[in-house]
């Protein structure tokens, strides 16, 4: 029988103290800010935020929107994290974007990328979070564990990073084939 898994690790370490959290809901649970606000699937439908994380374990990544090559190429890599990993450590991937919900389907296609994707076309939740700069791990909310804000559109946080803070094992990205020894 296998050994149980280490918990997770839910700190980033860092040569700096975390910054205070931000924004107007400050001194509020993360989560509780925005958990009624509204989300939409590849078909409009509405569906509050909190809905998403409330029951399960889940990695939520904000992408700026779906022109940034950038934010496509990194969900390009989440697409490549197999749904095995995930499931072994009970872990859900969602992506949320900033745009209509007519633009998630070829998002979907151009990137390869078939695990959860919603978008807040109002910036509501991007606004309340106040989707700035920098990192900060939460001390309030029960399900909120890390936050990474990136400082410019260059500065995404390691996938690998954040597979470990939640328990799934390592993917290997890179798409140079297998050197087989025959």
């Amino acid at each position: 029988m296998a050994a149980a898994a280490p918990d997770p690790v839910t700190r980033q370490v860092s040569g700096r103290a975390a910054p205070a959290p931000s924004g107007p809901e400050r001194g509020q649970p993360l989560a509780a800010a925005v958990a009624e606000l509204p989300v939409q699937d590849a078909s409009g439908k509405r569906v509050p935020f909190g809905a998403l994380f409330r029951e399960r374990r889940a990695v939520v990544v904000f992408v700026r929107h779906f022109l940034c090559y950038i934010c496509k190429e990194y969900v390009e890599d989440l697409a490549k994290i197999p749904k095995s990993f995930l499931q072994e450590a009970n872990v859900t991937i969602i992506v949320i974007g900033q745009s209509s919900y007519h633009h998630i389907e070829p998002f979907c296609k151009l990137t390869g990328y078939s695990h959860e994707i919603y978008v807040d076309p109002e910036r509501e939740i991007y606004k309340r979070l106040g989707m700035k700069r920098g990192e900060e791990i939460a001390f309030s909310g029960n399900n909120v564990h890390f936050i990474h804000r990136d400082r410019n559109r260059l500065d995404h946080k390691p996938i690998n990073s954040v597979l470990q803070l939640v328990g799934v094992q390592h993917v290997n990205f890179t798409s140079r084939p297998s050197v087989i020894h025959v």
